[in-house]
């Protein structure tokens, strides 16, 4: 039975071990065994050993992958490589120049799988802005309908403006406003009290820039159009005279523009936190750190797209620009603001004048003028700010000038912008020297608190151009000092005109006429 069952039964296993008593643990050696076993693995370890082994299975798994694409799918005669191979081999070709920016020991593609990891999980980070509570109010974006005046440019494009203030046959002094980033021509001077531009005998002009508000679109617009259109646009709504040119922000480049290219009838310009490129090449380092080192993340991130991947702005600007629902301006912009600027913006009056001037901004539903305007601004500039400083340029070119200059005195002109720059903010005064020599006027606003445009962008305008006088505005931010504030407005005003008198009245208009037909008169008098 034992041989057919092939087993022995255990009286058969118990009687084997008592004829041999060696082969019988000890009860002591046991218990040391079990409570071995028992400590060496517990439940743990099992666990850990348990997903070690899966992590072994999933690599396994994944090389076993890569060798099937590799086999099929990455061969020279597969299908995907006959396609792709040279346009990726062309990609690979254009950017190996990023290559030399890799430590020497470092294999391209995994270096670069590593940097692509890096940048996603970076673009998430910054989408998260830690200096604010996550649950914020949204505001819902209203569509509103046409409302604005507009001119015809001599392109056929038509321009959106609004026009505030005293009328043109009674204006003392014009003014002419371009927006900043995300605006429109409703913002002008935010607040302003129609009783203080009837005071001064101002007019305030204000319109859309290209592709903006109710503006056509102008994609192969730069610096020279950008103040030629404003120079339209004075003729257009009977603006005879020199014409001030105020700006805030971002909106000051094209105040730099139209300094640049119509000195001529531009009588001075007011600039509160002008912005200029902020990769200028001629800002001292220690500036530019300064500069940079003010901005979130978020900020820096968006002005490197725009200055290396334009294109890519779309998405970025689409998602954040184009929503049904619109947060905080600071969120909207990227911008870290100041106690004053968080105390402004919470106010109804700031966020009524806000949402309605950025619906009115993104009205058309194209992101493509915003990434012009962004790329504008970073892009190399046409000018430099140093050319409108003021200086004295001879004709000596040419061999017969040079030897006329010998004998004579050569033909010189002044060049630049003919006008004093005062720019508010504490530098040293080796910037206020020339601060009165000349007739024309530009008021540069810069707070102390402000974290959009930096005080150190205002030391340089102010090495830059010399004759600039910077005025120090204490504990101000960026928008604190411009938007809702009647004292500040009145102050600005008395800066650029001097005691109120008023529009201008029928009398002085006939006076001045006379006055200009007896000088006429005595003109051809003296010629006969």
């Amino acid at each position: 039975m034992a041989e057919v069952r092939g087993t022995k039964w255990w009286s058969e296993e118990l009687a084997s071990l008592m004829e041999d008593p060696a082969k019988i643990p000890s009860t002591t050696s046991f218990e040391v065994e079990y409570v071995a076993n028992e400590s060496g693995e517990s439940l743990k370890d099992h666990a850990v050993g348990f997903l070690m082994a899966w992590c072994e299975i999933l690599m396994e798994f994944g090389r076993g992958c890569r060798d099937i694409l590799q086999q099929n799918l990455l061969n020279e005669d597969s299908y995907v490589v006959r396609k792709l191979g040279g346009p990726c081999a062309k990609v690979s070709k254009r950017l190996s120049f990023l290559n030399d920016f890799l430590p020497e020991d470092r294999d391209p593609l995994q270096a670069w799988s590593v940097v692509f990891t890096v940048f996603v999980l970076a673009l998430a980070a910054i989408s998260v802005d830690p200096n604010h509570e996550t649950l914020t109010k949204a505001v819902k974006v209203r569509m509103h309908p046409p409302s604005a005046s507009r001119i015809l440019l001599p392109d056929g494009r038509y321009m959106a403006y609004h026009d505030q203030g005293v009328p043109a046959d009674r204006a003392r002094f014009s003014l002419v406003a371009p927006h900043s980033f995300l605006s429109s021509r409703l913002a002008g001077i935010p607040g302003v009290k129609a009783s203080l531009l009837e005071e001064y005998g101002v007019r305030l002009v204000t319109y859309d820039l290209p592709g903006f508000g109710e503006s056509d679109p102008h994609p192969k617009r730069n610096f020279n159009s950008s103040a030629m259109d404003m120079l339209h646009l004075a003729n257009a709504v009977n603006v005879t005279d020199k014409f001030w040119v105020l700006c805030h922000s971002s909106g000051c480049i094209h105040a730099w523009a139209s300094l640049r290219y119509i000195p001529e009838r531009v009588a001075g310009a007011a600039m509160l936190a002008p912005m200029i490129n902020p990769y200028e090449p001629r800002m001292l380092k220690d500036e530019m750190k300064r500069t940079w080192e003010k901005w979130l993340l978020r900020r820096k991130f968006m002005y490197s797209l725009a200055y290396r991947f334009p294109k890519l702005l779309s998405f970025f600007y689409r998602k954040s620009f184009l929503p049904e629902k619109h947060d905080r301006i600071d969120k909207q912009l990227s911008f870290s603001l100041g106690k004053k600027d968080e105390i402004l913006i919470e106010e109804p009056a700031f966020e009524e004048f806000w949402q309605r001037d950025l619906e009115e901004s993104v009205r058309q539903g194209n992101m493509q003028p915003f990434m012009e305007e962004a790329v504008l601004q970073v892009s190399k500039w046409s000018f430099d700010i140093e050319e409108l400083h003021v200086q004295k340029k001879c004709q000596t070119k040419s061999i017969l000038l040079w030897l006329k200059s010998m004998y004579s005195q050569a033909e010189c002109e002044l060049a630049g912008f003919l006008g004093p720059i005062h720019i508010w903010q504490k530098i040293t005064n080796k910037y206020n020297k020339c601060a009165r020599k000349t007739i024309n006027l530009i008021i540069g606003s810069v707070g102390m608190d402000d974290r959009v445009v930096p005080p150190s962008i205002a030391e340089f305008i102010g090495r830059a151009l010399p004759e600039a006088v910077i005025h120090k505005l204490p504990n101000e931010g960026h928008f604190s000092y411009f938007f809702f504030c009647d004292e500040c407005h009145r102050q600005i005003f008395s800066t650029l005109f001097g005691i109120p008198q008023g529009p201008v009245e029928r009398q002085e208009e006939t006076a001045f006429g006379e006055n200009t037909e007896d000088v006429s008169q005595v003109s051809v008098s003296n010629l006969e």
